[in-house]
Order: structure tokens, then C-alpha cells, then sequence
């Protein structure tokens, strides 16, 4: 009845093949060479022969593991060079490919989703897909529009028709399922990261993400918040319905080609650009966007930013929480039992137990430098020197990380802003991240 339910056995088969053994026997040797324990290098013949069979697999999968690696691909900058370079090639080939429905498929579903003549609604409608996402595939198309004339021309207008795949739900779910059992296999890609919580995350978005009705509803949201922006552009939802999703066709450089092959201006603006979306979206819209990937951006003709995903997007009427930038701004101006207080108050510390005050600003000084200086460049280099700081077991830090606490209301905010920092770094982008904070972030005047 449905496409991907079928193919349960194969999908489970490709995971149980991915060299499980390899990952165990091999995590703790990366993970020593990220933090600086070792000196030993995995052979990089076997890393390029890992990754590539790795990504190979999720891509196939079409649901949880896709989105999944596309969740963990922001975090490729981290790595050293060394480490990072074989997998790079594999990750960005994720954030924008998986094999496609056959046309026969994507027909059916337009058939029961906008009725047994939906092709007299489009002019024309490419069967070729233009992109995969996580659990749907985009294909442009031509859309006849009565009540729309663009200088009194024909009423046609270039869209973007989003389709899901047949059983993603199902299939998400038990892709989800599997991947818990792959912890290994991705700490040797990323050492220190915590599966679960992003899975459980993950897990507990799939009912919004699979209704394209409420994806439209959080578009419009977006759309009307931004509306005549000169930074950001959101293309307007012209039909939806709970697997298909028509909007306008956005033309533009993908971030990832950016990340690739971008002058250094495009890069720097590209930087400042996401940064004003994802900090002004929470005050502007009442919303997040919570899928900082570089396949869901476009740098536009006119220079702005084009956004055109939203399945997966934080509902925040009251904005961003006020203590983040509050916090925030004690920790550049020195407070360092201003910092402790206010991570009390929020649960990020325990309330009884005590903590040193000087080494807790210490330790969180370092991650604010973006945003205490008028001026600051994301690199790969930067954030590989946090990640070791922050992981290495011989760090002071690390063992003052253990006595900290990420409260359950803060999770999603907290992996969105790593994954926006992510795709920063490897932006390599300069800009004044300072001043976007102080315009958008509540509690942040870290100038007294």
C-alpha cells in the first residue's frame, strides 16, 4: 500500500551492515585525538572508507536517518581538519540528496492529495525532483494561479511542490528506533555527543513535521512577520494540504555552495543574515526556526536571505527566554555571581550544591567572545578549540560541565544555537554579532 513500510526489512539490513565493530573498536581512539589525549591518527583510508558507507546508508533511508544526519552535519566544523575532511564531502551531499519516488508515486500522492485532476491546476510540472528532504521530495512546477498577474501577464507563477514520501511516519519512527542503537558509530564522527536527547527531540517533532497543513501555518506565520523585510525573503504558501505543500519557487545560491565556493563577502553576509533570522524570528514571528541545516537557506539576486523550510519550527509567543540574554550579558561584564544567581534561577545549577563562581565565568567568558567583541569571524579553527576545551577530561572545564544542567525547556534552544554556530564556522563569516544580539535578545546590555 505504501512505498517505504515495505522496504522495512532492507532499511534495517543497512543499518545492521554499517560497521559497527569498526565504531567500537575506534571511538576511543578518535576520541582521544579530538581532545588531545593521543597522538595516534585513525587511518584516514579507513575514515574516507567509514564515512563514506556511513552517509551512504542514511541518505538511502529517506526518513529519521537523513534527518538525523542532517541534524548532525551542522556539527562538522568542530572536528580537526584531519578528522573532518573525509566526512565533509558526505555530509553536504546529505543536506540536499536522497534517491527519488518514482514519478508513478509522486503522481498517486498528488492524486489523493489535491484530487484526480491536479494536473489541470499546474501549467506545467517537472516528474524530476529538484531536492529530497528528510521525509519529502520537491519538484518544481508551473502554477495556475487566477489570482495572480504579474503586470497584467498570464496567471502563472514558478512554485516549489513539496510531496511527502508514503509511510514517512512509520518510517521515521523506525528509523528513529534504529539509530538509537548506533551511538557508537556517530561518536566516532562527533566524540562527546549526546544521541538521545537529540533523537528524543527528534522524536517528538515527527507529528508536526509530518503535517504539511501546519508547515504551511508556521510559513505564513513567518511570512507575515517578515513581509517587505530587506534582509530576509519568505515565499508565500499558495496551497497545502497534509502531505503536499505548494509555495513560491525560491532562485537562489544554496548555503551549502556558499560554504563550498563563496566569496568572502557572500560568506560574511550569509553569516549576518542568519544570525538576524534566527535571533529576530522568536520576537518578530513568535516562532524559531529549528532547522538551522545549510539545505533550507538560498542567497537571493537582491542579497537577501531566502528560508524555505519550516517544518520544524519552535512555537515562542513571548520570545526568546529573558535570562539567556540577561545571563549572557553578566558573563561579558564580569558578574560572576550575577551568572551563578541567574543559572540558579533557571536550573542550569543545582540550588544546594555549591559551585566556584570565578571558574564557572571562566569556563562560559571563552563561548561569549562572538558577542563581546563589536566584531567577530566564526571559524573552524575557533570552534575546535571550544570543543576541545570543553571535552578534553583533563580540562578544568570538563570537570565544571559536570556539575551544569541543561533544564528540558532550553534544549531545543540551545541545539538550534549550536547548530546556527555550526554553520557559522563553517561560513568562516565575519560580522557584528553584538549589535544583532542587542537589537533581538531580550536581557542582553552587556554595557552598563
Amino acid at each position: 500500500m505504501t512505498d517505504i513500510p515495505r522496504r522495512a526489512v532492507s532499511r534495517t539490513a543497512k543499518l545492521a551492515a554499517l560497521p559497527l565493530g569498526f565504531a567500537g573498536r575506534t571511538v576511543l581512539g578518535m576520541g582521544k585525538r579530538v581532545t588531545g589525549l593521543a597522538s595516534d591518527v585513525i587511518s584516514a583510508e579507513i575514515q574516507q572508507r567509514t564515512a563514506e558507507q556511513l552517509f551512504s546508508v542514511l541518505g538511502q533511508l529517506k526518513g529519521g536517518a537523513m534527518k538525523f544526519g542532517q541534524a548532525l552535519s551542522v556539527f562538522e566544523a568542530a572536528l580537526p581538519e584531519e578528522i573532518a575532511g573525509p566526512y565533509r564531502q558526505a555530509l553536504t551531499k546529505l543536506q540536499e540528496a536522497a534517491p527519488p519516488l518514482p514519478a508513478a508515486t509522486v503522481h498517486k500522492v498528488l492524486a489523493e492529495q489535491l484530487g484526480p485532476d491536479w494536473r489541470d491546476r499546474f501549467v506545467e510540472f517537472d516528474d524530476t525532483p529538484a531536492a529530497a528532504a528528510s521525509i519529502g521530495q520537491v519538484h518544481r512546477a508551473v502554477w495556475r494561479d487566477p489570482g495572480y498577474s504579474p503586470g497584467g501577464g498570464p496567471h502563472h507563477r514558478d512554485v516549489a511542490v513539496k510531496i511527502q514520501y508514503p509511510g514517512a511516519g512509520d518510517a521515521l519512527l523506525a528509523d528513529l528506533k534504529q539509530l538509537s542503537r548506533l551511538g557508537g558509530m556517530f561518536r566516532a564522527i562527533q566524540p562527546g555527543l549526546d544521541v538521545k536527547p537529540l533523537l528524543v527531540e527528534l522524536r517528538e517533532r515527527i507529528t508536526e513535521e509530518l503535517d504539511y497543513e501546519l508547515e504551511a501555518e508556521s510559513q505564513r506565520a513567518f511570512a507575515a512577520a517578515y513581509a517587505g523585510d530587506r534582509d530576509i525573503y519568505i515565499p508565500e504558501v499558495l496551497d497545502a494540504s497534509p502531505r503536499v505543500l505548494i509555495t513560491e519557487w525560491v532562485e537562489g545560491i544554496p548555503l551549502a555552495e556558499i560554504i563550498r565556493n563563496g566569496t568572502e563577502e557572500q560568506r560574511d553576509e550569509a553569516g549576518r543574515l542568519m544570525a538576524e533570522l534566527h535571533l529576530s524570528a522568536p520576537m518578530r514571528a513568535g516562532l524559531l526556526h529549528a532547522d538551522p541545516h545549510p539545505g533550507n537557506f538560498r542567497l537571493l539576486p537582491d542579497g537577501r536571505l531566502g528560508v524555505i523550510d519550516f517544518g520544524a519550527v519552535a512555537r515562542m509567543p513571548e520570545g526568546t527566554p529573558e535570562p539567556i540574554g540577561r545571563i549572557a550579558a553578566r558573563a561579558i561584564r564580569g558578574d560572576a555571581e550575577g551568572v551563578v544567581a541567574g543559572l540558579r534561577e533557571e536550573g542550569f545549577v543545582s540550588q544546594t550544591e555549591p559551585i566556584d563562581a570565578q571558574a564557572l565565568l571562566e569556563w562560559l567568558q571563552p563561548m561569549l567572545t562572538p558577542v563581546a567583541e563589536e566584531e567577530f569571524r566564526f571559524t573552524r579553527a575557533w570552534l575546535r578549540a571550544e570543543a576541545t576545551r570543553l571535552a578534553s577530561p583533563r580540562s578544568p572545564s570538563f570537570q565544571l560541565s559536570r556539575q551544569l544542567n541543561l533544564p528540558p525547556s532550553y534544549l531545543l534552544i540551545h541545539r538550534v544555537t549550536l547548530g546556527s554556530i555550526g554553520v557559522l564556522c563553517q561560513l568562516e563569516a565575519r560580522a557584528p554579532y553584538r549589535a544583532i544580539l542587542e537589537r533581538w535578545l531580550p536581557g542582553f546590555a552587556p554595557v552598563s
